[in-house]
This record gives structure tokens, sequence and C-alpha cells, in this order.
């Protein structure tokens, strides 16, 4: 299964991500080139260098080749996809968020939906729990309408206009299950959409409304006062956590949505759930734990919830935006990607945090409001039969994720820049170098790369490692190597990533194309080429690292689950001088650790610390 998470260029990238407020006709991005096939082509097999031993690479050069040779199937296949880029607002998107998302059978929670879990609000009691939730969603109010009146500034990287259209679709959108695969569906519409979000304490729903009548909206001590009457009406029952049922594989969870909306009273909460602005999930404090592993909980709570016995029926994983807040001060967002990834969620987050910072000036106008609207669930034995079926699958899930977060102080993005080093680039050299010493070997692995400078773009990736990286690894603990040769085999590998990023923000990395190729063949009912049949395919897609950053201005800490079941999803928050990690791994491969590769990674930073900068 293929996901998303953050982009190297996202998360409040102000640094990078520049924003104008004056609209020109010139801020519209420019359409998605079609790489050329024989760049694509060139640059895949030297990918597969590091990967494969000289016998196989060999093998699928000569398969490479008898595809890009002229007047054969690849070149039928490319000339398919430059006039479908004639005719379709983006050549590649449809296709990439059907095949990647929607045909993903894979739960949401873990596989799919990354959390963030944010710096920790100073209070500890459920009085600050609702006062700051009152205003995050005054926040969220207050971003929704800059993007309906258009006052969203267009932003810029590189001095050059990103996409916007994401923006309008993070509200009223959720995601659909499917027997063979999902739907989005988007409810949204400026001024005439929906008016209420959802809230949910206790496993029990809750229809707001956030706006009056006339299309104002509540001022955030309106906001305060109903989610007070909320509280006071989601005590702890036996209720039924039906939001666990969104958390099961999607083929299972389908088959209950079926069977869930033939009743009237479970069709109209669904559908308000569905059309809601957004969910805010009010939790539950969880057990205290020791502050060194604090940041690991906190993580894992915002992704899945703790559990059945905890906070995860507090969720509906279908949702695009889901806030939580927990009343120990713990919050974050999940979100699920199939709408949209990195780059807006990041824009609204960093709104967010400005807003919060400000405050609440407007007074309460003495009307009366109408109670908030509890959602209602019949549950016949089917249902309940589907509900035990989905506990049991997400504790087991739950208990298979290991996650290991930890904050590394020694140095941060500013070293490396003194260095005339790219900070991601010099990170990602370092997880490769851990991921060599615990497993002896390179692997394929992602890093993803934003396309939004084109019109309707999402993603690409950007591969490693590179040849220059396996050199590095390789000679890295060498003794009888000096430590000029490791410098400057360091400095290549580090500008050797750095290549590929451009490549891959500039439209032209390897793995959107090759995917369009192998789509336009099955479009044109051909079979599959095979290029794709090759077991070298096979292995340099099986991501056993798949990695993100999150440059924020604040100290957040992202988390989401491997792609493969015997690999590692790593990532990480460079500050000037510290970096925040969280890895997580799969407890039920006996290769993998999630806390040694944690260990590994921090040894590693402290080793390329003292090969640039070796103590007199």
């Amino acid at each position: 299964m293929i996901l998303e998470t953050l982009s190297r260029a996202n998360f409040a990238l102000r640094s990078r991500v520049s924003v104008r407020r004056v609209h020109h006709s010139s801020d519209l991005p420019p359409p998605q080139p079609v790489p050329p096939l024989a760049q694509t082509l060139q640059r895949y097999l030297l990918a597969l260098e590091p990967l494969l031993p000289p016998d196989e690479l060999q093998h699928t050069r000569k398969t490479v080749q008898q595809f890009g040779s002229p007047g054969g199937l690849g070149d039928t296949l490319q000339r398919g996809l430059e006039k479908r880029s004639k005719h379709t607002h983006n050549w590649i998107t449809d296709w990439w968020v059907q095949w990647a998302y929607l045909e993903s059978r894979q739960p949401l929670a873990v596989h799919s939906n990354p959390a963030i879990s944010l710096p920790r609000r100073d209070f500890s009691d459920w009085r600050g729990q609702l006062l700051f939730a009152a205003k995050l969603i005054s926040a969220v109010l207050d971003f929704k309408n800059k993007v309906d009146s258009g006052r969203l500034p267009v932003e810029y990287m590189r001095g050059r206009p990103l996409c916007m259209e994401l923006f309008p679709r993070l509200f009223s959108s959720c995601r659909i299950p499917g027997p063979k695969h999902d739907n989005m569906i988007h409810y949204g519409r400026p001024r005439r959409g929906p008016a209420h979000i959802t809230v949910v304490r206790n496993y029990q729903f809750f229809q707001l409304d956030v706006y009056n009548s006339d299309g104002t909206p509540l001022t955030q001590s309106q906001i305060h006062s109903q989610l007070c009457r909320i509280r006071a009406q989601s005590w702890k029952t036996d209720k039924e956590p039906m939001g666990i049922l969104t958390s099961d594989h999607r083929h299972t969870w389908g088959q209950a949505y079926t069977r869930l909306l033939q009743d009237k009273i479970n069709k109209e909460s669904v559908r308000l759930i569905e059309k809601g602005l957004f969910t805010l999930c009010l939790d539950s404090p969880v057990m205290t734990i020791c502050d060194e592993k604090y940041s690991s909980r906190m993580a894992a709570q915002i992704l899945h919830g703790g559990g059945t016995y905890s906070n995860s029926g507090n969720r509906w994983f279908d949702k695009t935006l889901q806030f939580v807040v927990s009343e120990d001060g713990s919050w974050g967002l999940l979100y699920e990607q199939a709408t949209a990834e990195g780059l807006p969620i990041a824009t609204l987050l960093d709104h967010i945090l400005q807003y919060c910072k400000k405050p609440e000036t407007v007074r309460a106008p003495l009307v009366p409001l109408p109670m908030p609207k509890k959602l209602y669930f019949y549950i016949d034995r089917a249902i309940k039969w589907d509900l035990e079926m989905a506990k049991q699958n997400l504790n087991i899930l739950i208990n298979d994720l290991d996650i290991s977060c930890f904050n590394y102080q020694r140095f941060g993005k500013e070293f490396p820049k003194k260095l005339s080093l790219s900070p991601n680039s010099f990170i990602q050299l370092a997880i490769q170098l851990a991921y060599y010493r615990v497993h002896g070997e390179v692997c394929a692995a992602c890093d993803i790369a934003s396309l939004r400078m084109f019109q309707g773009g999402r993603t690409d990736y950007i591969r490693s490692p590179t040849n220059q990286t396996l050199r590095f690894v390789q000679a890295f603990d060498d003794p009888a190597l000096s430590r000029e040769v490791k410098v400057e085999l360091l400095r290549e590998a580090v500008e050797a990533y750095s290549q590929l990023t451009d490549q891959a923000l500039k439209g032209q990395g390897i793995d959107r194309h090759l995917l369009g190729l192998k789509l336009q063949a099955i479009e044109e009912g051909l079979s599959v080429p095979r290029m794709f049949m090759d077991t070298a395919y096979g292995l340099a897609t099986h991501w056993k690292l798949r990695t993100g950053q999150v440059p924020a201005n604040t100290d957040s800490v992202m988390c989401f689950g491997p792609l493969v079941p015997d690999g590692y999803a790593v990532c990480y928050n460079p500050q000037p001088d510290h970096v925040h990690f969280s890895i997580t791994a799969f407890n039920c491969c006996e290769e993998t650790n999630a806390e040694k590769l944690a260990v590994t990674i921090q040894s590693a930073l402290h080793h390329l610390h003292e090969l640039l900068q070796p103590t007199p």
C-alpha cells in the first residue's frame, strides 16, 4: 500500500514557503510536466544500483531497455500520457489518489492517517480543556473564512506560486468506505455548505452549529458555553464506541457501513458526521507516565486513541480533519490523506498556533443558543458483532505498533547549514547510516516532495539510497579510511540527495511517472508491462524506510505507521538547535525494532557531528 505524509516542504515552512496577498493570473501554477521517458528509465536504473547485485541488475537493465526501445511499448504509453496531460487538469493526480488511497484496503488507523502531536498546553483539567477547545474551533473557523472569502494569500516556493485548490476541500470532507474501493465526498460550498462541526466525548457524538442564522460564526465564549453543555450530556455510560468501526479493514468497514445505514436514525447520524466541517475529539486523560516516554504516548494517543478502553472510540477515522484535545493538556491533529497531504495542513496548523496566541476580544451576545444535538445510533445484533470484531482488530493493531519518540539535543538544522549542507539531506544520510548499522544493508526508502508548484499537484517520492549513500555508509565505520576521505564521501552523498530533491520538486521524479506508465497500459486494455512484473520493481517499491520531514516552527511530533510489515516509519522535525524524531515499527516483525533504530539514529548523528567537528 502506498501512503503519504507531510512533504519535506511543508508544515509552517515559512523559510521556504512565502505568501503574497495580491492575486494575478501569473499566480496560477503551470501544468505538471510528463518527464521524458528515456530520462525516467535511466534514473530508475540508477536508483536500482545500490539495491541489486550485478547479475540481477543486468537482467533488469535488458528488460528496461526493451521497454524503452524506439517505437516500443514505452513510447506508446508515453504518448498516451502526453495526450492525457493535454486533456486533464493534472495527468497523474486522480490516478494517484485512486490507486494510493481509495483502492487501499488497509485500515486508516496507523496504516494511513498521520498524527501530529503539538506542544502541551498549560491546563490539566476539563475546564482548561474546554476553554482551549473553544479557541481552537474559533481559529479553524477564522481560517475557513479566509479560504471562503478568497483572502488566503497565495503561497510561493522558490519564487513560484503554489496550487491553492486543496484548501476548500479540507472542510466538510469525508472518505466513504466501499467493498472494492472508497470514495471521497465533499459537502462544502462557501456560504451554503454545512454550518456545524461534530464533537465527540466519551464515545458520544454531537452536532454543534458554529454559525448564526446570519452566517456569522459563534464567538469563542459562545462556543465554550456549548461545549460545556455537551460535556454535561456526555457522562460515561455503557454507550458503544461507534467510531471504532471506522478503524477496521476497509472491506469489513464497507460491509458494516452498508448495514449501519439501513436504519434511518443511523443514516442521519452518520451523514451529519460526514458533512460536518471537521471533528473535535474531547479525550479523557490517560495514565501518567514518565517524562521520557511522554512524547511517545501522546503521539500514539493522537494516532489511534490508545485502544478500545481508552479514547479510540472518540475518533471517526474517515473524517478529513480531526482535532484532538485531552484534559491533561495534550492536543494535536489526525487527518485523512486522500483529500490533501502536508502543505495545506501545515498552513492551517500555523494559522491555529498564531491565532491561539491572541486574547479573545469579542464578548458573547446575550442570545439563547439551541442545545447541541446528540447523535443516536440503533445497534442491532449484526452491528454489535461488527463492533466487537472492530474492537478486537484495533487492539491487535495498536499492540503490534511500536513507537519511539525522542528529542536529539546535541545540534539542530543550523549545524549542517553552517557547513553548507542541506539539513534534510544530512538527516536522511544519518537515517541511512543507522539502518545500515542495524541491518547490514541499505533498502528502498522514500521521502516526500510536494508538487504544488503545478496545477493540481500532490506529491512524488525522493528516493534513497543513492550510489553515493551506499559508498558512504560502507566506508564510515572502516578504521582504515581517513577522516578526509569520509568527509568527502559524506558531502557527495548529501549533494546527490539534494539533487534528487530538486528533480522531484520540478516534476522530474521517477515514481509518479512509472506509475502513470503502468496505469496507462491498464487504461488502454494492455497487459501490465514486463518491467513492472520484474522482481526488481517489487524490491524498489517495497519501502522499508518511509520518512517525512516536519520542519515546523514549533516543537511538534509527527507519527505514522510503516508502509510494509518489515519496515519503519521515521519522522523528524528539525529545530535550530535540536531535532524531534518519531520511529515506528511492527512488533510482529522480528527483524525490526523501533527502539533499537532510534538509539542507532542518535549515535549516527553523534558520529557525523564528530566527523565534521573533530575534537582537537
